[in-house]
């Protein structure tokens, strides 16, 4: 096997075990998977499952003390609901803790066809921990009194007449973001200290297809002022003190959709949290406190925003602020390449209504062309590479293997007599590499894709899971997906006629139909869109060396490579590689004079 494929394929095995370490389950996420497919199998019995509790599900009876402390008339009271609705979102309110209840983003639907229903019910927590009396008030736990006025939704929590907290909610039309208002009025001779703490908590609700894949692209983010945003661990539970500096906002985020807190004064610190749910249909438990300076003015204000919709990138980009910045694009330079290429060719493509297969197509096909320079390069060096080979073969029968030191001194002054870069077909591959990988991030976190169909794929955000098992196959999974299967047939069909076109031999020659196995099931759970995207790329692939293969004359390189052969030394114009090899080979030689020198 030539150098050249030789180390590609050993790039791949570096990123291929790269891959496994990073993109490995862990331990919470395996209790994760077991506790749905347990919770899937009961469902399918016909059992019914439901939360088991050692004490009586009876609300707590407040004392004495409690009723006539700190907001004493807003200890007890009657749960109530409110609505605020447009175009985009239906937001339910509670007045137990004046908070939001839950929030569904409108013409979204889940994998199953329900709603999307980012949070709901009471494991949704939110308010205002106060420090009264040196004792710590939350005011998740009030009543509120509700009044709704067209647009908005004013909950207030008396502590007398004229000392109250006040909550404003307000939605304008066709918008994705919930204005939020605190008022404080004549708590500063009330509230110790000179910060209040602001706590949300919530558990997100499964949305996608595979539980498993919406929980590795989940995470809290957060974005200091002036600074890019960055976020915690997205395979495990992690909590993170936010003390670099003044917090611009931050979000709770899903695979598709997000909660991001947008304050009109930055946060001054904060702290977030996040743990991986092993419950069926739950994603991720998130939690956040963040700390706003209070002045003890008589009234204080705090303003903020909450935007609550998609994670589609203009979208978020609209919002301001680079909230856009948590649509992971992949590490540098993937995330330049999706951001500045690949995205705005994709955009453009879409404003002409096509299905979004097609567009996967042309998107490829546009790549292929814009590379195709390489492709030809990289086929004319192995060719070279092919056609030097049995003149390789005598050097090593002349010299033998048993000083490798010296044969590969021999096939150096071969490639340099003959002017053959021995790294010229690996070189293009590499930075077409790039390319190959920024679509591994593009796809699965492209909105866009999300509930398209095209052909048997139903959605092309998600995998086809075209054979259903019923049961889970080590490596593989519960089911088998035959985008996936294409891509590898094709990757295999690729191999054969690429090893033919370099020549490769030996054991080393079916290396490279091991990887599209491997491929197969690392890739049976990723999206189809990006399973088709491979496919199509490898099938253009062979197309175009195809065509190459009809154009290019072997016999015409083998006589271009005996003339170089022929020529004197001082008539050779030297490459930049051939001057290096040149360098490479004189120190060679000075270091094997300096040995014998030296015996």
């Amino acid at each position: 096997m030539d150098r050249n494929t030789f180390t590609g394929l050993f790039l791949i095995m570096i990123v291929l075990a790269g891959s496994f370490y990073f993109f490995k389950p862990t331990e919470a996420e395996m209790k994760s998977i077991e506790a749905r497919n347990t919770a899937d199998s009961l469902k399918k019995a016909g059992v019914v499952t439901t939360p088991t509790s050692t004490a009586a599900a009876l609300p707590a009876v407040p004392d004495s003390a409690q009723l006539n402390g700190p907001f004493g008339n807003n200890i007890t009271g009657t749960v109530q609901t409110s609505v605020l609705e447009n175009e985009n979102l239906k937001v339910t309110f509670s007045n137990k803790g004046g908070k939001i209840l839950s929030v569904q983003v409108k013409g979204q639907t889940t994998y199953d066809g329900k709603p999307v229903i980012l949070f709901d019910g009471d494991q949704n927590k939110f308010g205002l921990n106060l420090n009264i009396d040196g004792k710590i008030v939350s005011t998740n736990d009030l009543y509120f009194t509700a009044t709704q006025n067209a647009g908005n939704i004013s909950m207030r929590a008396n502590y007398s007449a004229e000392k109250y907290i006040e909550y404003v909610y307000d939605l304008k039309p066709k918008s994705n973001q919930v204005g939020f208002n605190i008022n404080l009025n004549g708590l500063n001779q009330v509230i110790q200290g000179n910060n209040i703490a602001l706590n949300w908590e919530t558990t997100l609700l499964e949305q996608e297809k595979s539980g498993k894949k919406e929980q590795e692209h989940s995470a809290p983010y957060y974005k200091y002022v002036d600074k890019t945003p960055d976020h915690l661990n997205v395979m495990k539970d992690e909590e993170e003190e936010l003390k670099e500096g003044k917090i611009e906002w931050f979000s709770f985020k899903q695979h598709f959709f997000s909660a991001v807190m947008i304050p009109a004064v930055p946060f001054e610190k904060g702290n977030l949290a996040v743990k991986v749910s092993i419950e069926p249909g739950k994603i991720k438990w998130y939690g956040a406190t963040m700390q706003m300076p209070f002045n003890q003015l008589a009234a204080q204000s705090y303003a903020m925003s909450i935007y609550f919709g998609t994670n589609k990138f203009s979208t978020l980009k609209a919002q301001g602020h680079e909230i856009e910045k948590q649509v992971d694009m992949g590490y540098w330079p993937l995330k330049y390449i999706n951001r500045f290429i690949v995205l705005p060719v994709f955009n453009f493509l879409e404003g002409f209504g096509w299905n979004y297969g097609l567009i996967i197509l042309i998107l490829t096909i546009l790549l292929k062309v814009a590379m195709s320079p390489l492709t030809y390069k990289s086929y004319i060096s192995m060719a070279k590479m092919r056609i030097l080979k049995p003149e390789m073969d005598e050097v090593k029968a002349k010299v033998g293997e048993d000083n490798p030191t010296l044969l590969q001194q021999e096939y150096l002054k071969l490639y340099k007599q003959v002017g053959v870069n021995p790294l010229g077909g690996c070189l293009p591959m590499l930075l077409q590499l790039p390319f190959v990988m920024a679509f591994f991030f593009f796809f699965p976190n492209l909105f866009e894709l999300r509930g398209e169909s095209f052909l048997w794929m139903k959605d092309l955000s998600t995998y086809d899971d075209f054979i259903k098992f019923g049961f889970n196959i080590p490596f593989i999974g519960d089911h088998l997906s035959l985008m996936c299967l294409l891509m590898t047939v094709s990757t295999l069909i690729y191999t054969y006629f690429n090893n033919q076109i370099s020549g490769a031999t030996g054991q080393m020659k079916y290396i490279g139909y091991i990887m599209p196995i491997i491929f197969l099931g690392v890739l049976n759970s990723y999206p189809s869109g990006l399973n088709y995207y491979y496919f199509l790329a490898n099938m253009l692939t062979f197309a175009q060396q195809f065509l190459i293969k009809m154009m290019v004359d072997d016999e015409k390189i083998h006589r271009t490579l005996q003339e170089n052969k022929a020529k004197p030394a001082d008539q050779k114009k030297k490459s930049k590689f051939q001057t290096r090899l040149d360098d490479y080979m004189r120190q060679q030689q000075q270091a094997a004079a300096q040995q014998k020198k030296n015996k």
